[in-house]
């Protein structure tokens, strides 16, 4: 794939192992990101949305991004989630993530705190001035309550080191109007999303069904390269069923972990409250929908 994007194109936010007791699992960490070096990744995300970012402590997000850089070794893009509803704190996890080996970082707009658009704007470049990482800017109002205006998007593309957006807000034509007018790199930031998104301009996709689905990913980014929406399309129907299953059944992170567990990567399923593992019957939807893509 194209190496004019700093993340990579076909980016995964990897979940993040953890053993029964509920600490991280370190060698399931290990396993999971050579799975994804293996299925076509040039990019990983970690501490994102799916990697349960808001139950890791500080010290457990950046030993995390410590071990995806060490065991990525340069093979593909290690983008730390930095996000916070503190503009202090996320700059402090900059630095760290920095020093752990991160190559780029994820920015979510402050959650909760639902500052105004000139307050996300000073927000941002309070993260963005604070190393010589490139910055991917996070936009999904539907966790956070607070979006990325398109106004706000343009006036941030214009700092040098915030370079692209992930964008799970899904509005097409304010996606397509700031892909007219800026340089920013635009990222499919859902699944559902990820094939009318390329044919509209995006670099690749930062996805959650690419735990099991990268393969297919890839090639997908290669049709719509080649200009084959045949192709592309073909692909993007014949996952609906796994995205159905990862992504409608119950939550990202929770299904992304039990389907890890059902090819064998990880050990267990196990997360953090407040989300709870999948019942039985999540469990049989979701093996039905990886064997109708042929993913099981």
């Amino acid at each position: 794939m194209s190496t004019t994007s700093p993340f990579g194109r076909l980016l995964t936010a990897m979940v993040s192992p953890m053993r029964p007791d509920g600490s991280l699992d370190l060698e399931g960490a290990r396993r999971l990101v050579a799975h994804l070096l293996d299925t076509g990744h040039d990019g990983i995300v970690v501490n994102g949305t799916t990697g349960e970012s808001a139950t890791l402590s500080d010290d457990e997000s950046i030993q995390l991004v410590e071990l995806v850089a060490e065991e990525a070794g340069g093979r593909a893009a290690v983008v730390a989630g930095v996000g916070s509803n503190a503009t202090a704190h996320s700059v402090e996890m900059a630095h760290r993530a920095l020093g752990a080996g991160a190559t780029g970082l994820l920015l979510v707009s402050p959650y909760y705190t639902k500052p105004t658009q000139p307050g996300l704007v000073a927000h941002c470049r309070a993260v963005a001035d604070a190393t010589d990482l490139p910055v991917m800017l996070y936009d999904i109002p539907g966790r956070t309550g607070i979006p990325f205006d398109t106004a706000t998007l343009l006036e941030l593309a214009a700092h040098d080191r915030i370079v692209a957006v992930k964008d799970a807000k899904g509005l097409p034509w304010e996606t397509t109007k700031v892909l007219a007018a800026t340089d920013l790199l635009y990222f499919s930031g859902a699944d559902e999303t990820n094939l009318p998104w390329l044919a509209m301009g995006a670099t690749g996709v930062v996805s959650v069904v690419g735990h099991v689905a990268g393969r297919e990913y890839a090639a997908m980014i290669a049709a719509v390269d080649q200009g084959d929406l045949a192709q592309a399309r073909a692909i993007h129907h014949r996952l609906v069923p796994a995205v159905d299953a990862l992504m409608t059944t119950s939550q990202g992170a929770i299904m992304a972990k039990a389907a890890m567990v059902e090819l064998g990567i990880i050990e267990h399923p196990t997360v953090r409250l407040p989300l709870v593992e999948s019942p039985p019957e999540h469990l049989d939807l979701l093996r039905a929908g990886l064997k109708e893509s042929g993913l099981l």
